[in-house]
């Protein structure tokens, strides 16, 4: 089972408090100071998108906002589509000035605006990207995955140099192999270890089989 199942209805799961993606604007500080962990200042809302005018205007207004709401702090927006059909609204801090907070208020914008159009069931997830400092052997991106039909989130790390683009596909690759197509590798224990890292923090999704991997993250 892959995020797209989720995403189709194939597997009924709950849904999310609308709160647990703020959590990330605190768990960041701890991140930040105890982990050594820092923000990369980029952030991305996936969705499927519906080949309709109605959809269509929905996501132009919401660009609209948010860049009108990301003007004081210099956020970008901007949208493409990836391989497995999936839209990536991406949202980017200034170089230099990564803002957690803001990204987080820019993608609730689009996941509320998206709601309230009536497609919420269209709604993937929500990742942002962190990079861990270089004093750590093998260190580089770590992902912090916010599922909206869960209401949980979970750490993914790919290993060095596995992850190439090709979009949003959770895939049937089992919790604990830590392999997937084409050579792509996770670092199943480096994520368990931030787990543990940031459990009072953030709502960790309890299942493990559930930390289902993104490959071809484009941020």
């Amino acid at each position: 089972m892959g995020l797209r199942d989720i995403l189709t209805g194939r597997h009924q799961v709950k849904g999310p408090a609308p709160d647990r993606l703020f959590a990330i604007t605190t768990a960041y500080v701890t991140l930040e100071s105890e982990h050594q962990i820092d923000p990369a200042g980029t952030a991305a809302i996936v969705f499927q998108a519906l080949a309709t005018s109605e959809f269509e205007a929905t996501l132009a207004e919401m660009e609209q906002v948010v860049t009108a709401t990301g003007g004081d702090s210099g956020t970008t927006v901007a949208m493409q589509d990836d391989s497995y059909g999936y839209r990536w609204m991406i949202l980017r801090s200034p170089q230099g000035s990564p803002s957690v907070e803001d990204l987080a208020v820019g993608i609730n914008a689009v996941s509320s605006s998206i709601e309230s159009a009536g497609h919420g069931e269209r709604l993937l997830c929500a990742v942002f990207a962190f990079t861990e400092r270089a004093e750590r052997p093998g260190a580089g991106r770590v992902y912090f995955i916010y599922n909206y039909k869960r209401g949980y989130w979970y750490p993914f790390v790919p290993a060095d140099g596995s992850d190439s683009p090709g979009g949003a596909d959770g895939g049937d690759t089992p919790e604990g192999t830590g392999g997937a197509q084409d050579g792509q590798q996770r670092s199943n224990e480096r994520e368990l270890q931030i787990k543990a890292q940031v459990a009072s923090e953030l709502p960790i999704e309890p299942e493990l089989e559930r930390w289902f991997p993104l490959w071809g993250i484009p941020i």
